[in-house]
């Protein structure tokens, strides 16, 4: 009997050899690239061995409507996945053959746990009986399907040069291969429009070609200042190291010294003198991400500028080779082939957010581990890596050396502000291993600091013990023609901003991405003009939005996110010295801002001089201090999780993605607000959740119009009839959005619990 894998709509048939057969060959090729050719091949070829039997052949043929003849009791679906994972359990030695039974048996549902956690069946239910032994049925039916299919090419007998820590990154990257070349196979046959629209790559060496013109033709045009020399040694530097050898780097660069453009003179250098296939921008902030998309993608952020430029042909990078990979990306924005290239990450160049970087490291499911192996061999570029939740710094810090160690990859750190990352990291006795080797690409960074001191700081009333009143705050913020207020919390800002004159711009997470995008450019467009404008903004706006203020106040907080929001202030030294003033708030702080405004006022108290001499040795004692002060490093239980059984092959891969959110969004709640005008506003796609129900281009379209809110406040405006549920997804009425202000707490009752910072 002829079996097949998959049967069209218009009945053309790919039998199961053929698909084995061409998903082993991606894979391979895939897993050649961090030298696991033949485990590549090898779960290639028996994956879905479990579609061999009679009844699941009969089965698929009755369901896709080939042969609707076939009786029902000789139909049965099952899971196809587990013949495979048992296949391996049978057939290799131990503990690899547990190890890729987890991707057998996963590839469709996600990785599983060894042991029960709730989080779907275990390995150790699913496979072994009792006292350990593995489940005799199993067993016979995977020994009887790999007859019918014997597995090609070589089978895999070890892996030993792994390290305990990082076997748990071997199989996701495994598994990634997997699943990126079981879908493109069933693609190729299944929409082969799909598959021929991916497209081959642009070299990186014409990308190199395309930046060094540009780079050259912005020199000529920009203005001989002081700030514009120190960016142009800071580029040619940056060039020069790409020749180093691979490995970890840090760039230790004020803000406003141009370093967008000289990371990526950094990647591109670096990645054709060592065979890099690709380069990855990572953020901290979905809000900065559009912003260096922009520059990469046209050579501007400014939106008449782009059109401009797109008119004309003379964008950087185009298009069709930077791919933006975030929640918050607008599909109708995207080419067709990026929206492709986003699901594997095959694009010369990506633009993404930590969350989706290292969230999608340690998943579990198919969809997000899918564009794993294409990370393998890249330059990763860190942006702002102060902003690393240091709750999870011991899983970050694993997986970027074990990216380092195991799969090719060159890690650059890039900050202003850079945190203490070597060595042993906390307080003794739930210390972590720091990077052990790190080149600072800059070879004299306190002689750059003091070249690129462009403000000066002030503390309010002389005193960080001095609490501020919101009235005294905006009192003096209304003396000034332009200026940035940046507080901690959402609640703050909205505080603030009502006392405030009238067209004072408010920025905050109570406001959608597409509003939030709108108010930044038209903020950019009044600082351009020379107009009055006045911003109180949350964090949102601190790090990597190029605005530029003549004075900027900050709430006191961490001390990195203080000289953030001085990055903001005089960036292209147009002032002999800007003005930044740090304020204690009469609102207290909370979280990782409660233990960084601690450790700066400690610092200050010791030395009454440390704004006026900031350095990046003040940071290091800073970082130290607040690692050393912080209360885990370790939330999500990586080393219980992940490590400490690796070697025996049991990990709880599915337990520890549930755990390791970069984000805590518990308590929360995501709705979707009818805000903006026009056919592609958030009532419209609103109404079309309403109608045509969900679906992935609509979901990705609606995230640019989300808003998390606390859950107190989610049941509030439910009971008041201002939300409405749409097949599990929330619509918020308009009379509960204010453009401008966002989502309404006070207009129907006294909200006063928020605590979020965005």
């Amino acid at each position: 009997m002829e079996r097949f894998a998959h049967i069209s709509k218009d009945f053309r048939t790919q039998t199961l050899d053929e698909h084995l057969r061409g998903t082993a060959e991606l894979a391979a090729e895939f897993a050649a690239v961090f030298g696991e050719r033949p485990c590549g091949a090898f779960i290639g070829n028996t994956h879905d061995i479990g579609k061999a039997p009679p009844s699941w052949q009969n089965h698929l043929k009755k369901s896709s409507g080939y042969d609707e003849s076939i009786a029902e009791d000789e139909c049965d679906k099952g899971s196809h996945t587990a013949a495979g994972a048992a296949y391996a359990l049978k057939n290799l030695p131990e503990p690899l053959n547990l190890l890729l039974a987890y991707i057998a048996a996963g590839h469709h549902a996600g990785l599983p746990d060894f042991y029960d956690s709730g989080h779907g069946e275990s390995l150790l239910k699913r496979f072994f009986k009792d006292g350990g032994r593995l489940k005799t049925e199993l067993l016979d039916a995977a020994q009887e399907y790999g007859r019918r299919t014997p597995p090609e090419g070589a089978a895999p007998q070890t892996f030993d040069e792994f390290d305990e820590e990082y076997i748990h990154m071997l199989v996701r990257f495994l598994f990634s291969c997997l699943v990126d070349a079981d879908w493109l196979d069933t693609e190729r046959f299944m929409t082969p429009e799909d598959f021929a629209a991916r497209r081959a790559p642009v070299p990186l060496a014409e990308l190199k070609r395309r930046f060094d013109a540009y780079m050259g033709e912005l020199r000529r045009s920009a203005p001989d200042t002081y700030v514009n020399v120190i960016r142009n040694q800071i580029l040619a530097r940056c060039t020069e190291a790409g020749g180093l050898a691979p490995g970890f780097f840090s760039l230790t660069v004020p803000t406003g010294g141009g370093k967008t453009l000289s990371v990526m003179a950094f990647a591109l250098a670096h990645a054709l003198a060592h065979g890099k296939k690709r380069i990855i921008m990572a953020v901290p902030y979905t809000s900065i991400t559009a912003q260096t998309s922009n520059i990469y993608k046209y050579g501007t952020d400014d939106e008449e500028e782009i059109k401009r430029r797109k008119e004309r042909g003379e964008c950087l990078f185009g298009e069709e080779n930077v791919l933006e990979h975030h929640s918050r990306v607008d599909p109708d924005k995207e080419l067709y082939s990026n929206r492709l290239a986003a699901q594997n990450w095959d694009a010369p160049i990506v633009v993404t957010t930590n969350v989706q970087l290292f969230e999608s490291l340690v998943a579990a499911s198919p969809s997000r581990c899918r564009k794993l192996h294409n990370i393998a061999n890249s330059v990763i570029i860190l942006d702002e890596a102060q902003k690393i939740p240091s709750e999870h710094l011991r899983a970050v810090l694993s997986a970027l050396k074990g990216l380092v160690k195991h799969f090719g990859v060159t890690v650059l750190l890039c900050t202003a502000t850079q945190p203490a990352l070597n060595g042993e990291i906390g307080a003794t006795g739930r210390a972590v291993e720091g990077i052990d080797e790190c080149t600072e690409i800059i070879e004299d960074t306190a002689a750059l600091y003091d070249s690129l001191k462009r403000v000066e700081y002030r503390i309010y009333k002389d005193s960080l013990q001095y609490r501020a009143s919101w009235e005294e705050v905006a009192a003096e913020l209304s003396k000034e023609r332009q200026v940035l207020c940046i507080v901690n919390k959402r609640k703050d800002c909205r505080e603030l901003a009502k006392l405030m004159p009238e067209g004072t711009i408010q920025l905050s997470g109570f406001m959608c991405g597409e509003e939030i995008s709108a108010l930044i450019s038209e903020i950019k467009r009044k600082l351009r003009r020379g107009e009055s404008v006045r911003v109180v903004s949350t964090q949102l706006v601190e790090a990597g939005v190029d605005v530029d203020f003549p004075v900027v106040w900050r709430a006191l907080a961490q001390l990195d996110s203080i000289a953030q929001a001085a990055g903001r202030c005089n960036r292209e030294g147009k002032l002999e010295r800007g003005t930044v003033v740090v304020f204690n708030p009469e609102s207290e702080p909370f979280g990782e801002i409660k233990t960084g405004a601690q450790e700066t006022c400690s610092l200050v108290s010791e030395k009454p001089g440390f704004f006026t001499e900031l350095s990046p040795e003040s940071f290091t004692q800073y970082f130290e201090k607040f690692y050393s002060g912080f209360g885990t490093l370790d939330k999500s239980r990586y080393d219980k999780l992940l490590v400490n059984e690796a070697e025996e092959g049991r990990i709880q891969f599915r337990e520890f993605a549930e755990e390791f959110k970069l984000i805590d969004t518990s308590g929360q709640k995501t709705v979707f607000v009818p805000y903006g005008d026009g056919e592609k506003s958030g009532a419209v796609l609103i109404a079309k959740l309403r109608t045509e129900g969900p679906n992935r281009a609509l979901m990705a379209a609606l995230q640019r119009f989300s808003v998390n809110i606390p859950a107190a406040l989610f049941g509030e405006i439910f009971k008041r009839g201002g939300i409405e549920d749409i097949d599990g997804y929330y619509a918020l009425d308009g009379s509960f959005y204010r453009p401008g202000e966002g989502v309404i707490t006070d207009l129907y009752f006294n909200y006063d619990k928020d605590n979020f910072m965005y």
